[in-house]
């Protein structure tokens, strides 16, 4: 019975550890995306007002 408890103890560790790094992993995932979308909408802003107030007409 020892040897079960002990077992289910390693079991629990390592589920938790694995869930700790998978969280990690999609902060990091999510920290990414969110630096992209921001570019991206910088970008979309800055064209679009080169747009409106005639950036690179001659």
């Amino acid at each position: 019975m020892k040897a079960f408890i002990n077992f289910l103890v390693v079991l629990l560790i390592a589920v938790s550890f694995t869930s700790c790094q998978m969280v990690g992993d999609i902060f990091k995932t999510g920290v990414w995306t969110g630096i992209i979308l921001v570019v991206a909408i910088i970008a979309i802003v800055i064209w679009a007002l080169s747009r409106v107030f005639g950036g690179g007409r001659r």
